[in-house]
C-alpha cells in the first residue's frame, strides 16, 4: 500500500510542477504573440497618405466613406484603408 501512495504522491507532484511551469511559460510568451498582431507602419506610403487626407476631408464635411477606392495591389488597398480610418477618426 505504501508503494501506491508514494507513486500517487510523486505523480501528483510532477503534474503540479508541469502545470505551474506551463503557466509561467505562457505568461512570458504572451507579449511576444501580441506584437505580431500590429499593423505594419504605412505612414510613409503614398496610398496611406491619400487615405488619410480623404478620411480627414470626409470627417470635416461629415461624409461617409463615399469614395470607394480600389487598387490593384492588396498592400496599397490595406494602406489606403488604414490611412482613411486614421484620418476619419475611427
Amino acid at each position: 500500500m505504501t508503494i501506491n501512495s508514494r507513486l500517487c504522491t510523486w505523480v501528483l507532484a510532477v503534474a503540479t510542477g508541469m502545470a505551474i511551469s506551463g503557466g509561467a511559460v505562457q505568461a512570458v510568451a504572451a507579449p511576444f504573440f501580441q506584437d505580431q498582431n500590429h499593423e505594419p507602419d504605412y505612414s510613409k506610403n503614398k496610398r496611406y497618405q491619400q487615405g488619410m487626407h480623404e478620411g480627414q476631408s470626409d470627417h470635416a464635411h461629415n461624409l461617409d466613406h463615399s469614395k470607394k477606392r480600389h487598387f490593384k495591389k492588396d498592400e496599397d488597398q490595406k494602406a489606403y484603408e488604414a490611412g482613411y480610418q486614421k484620418g476619419h477618426g475611427n
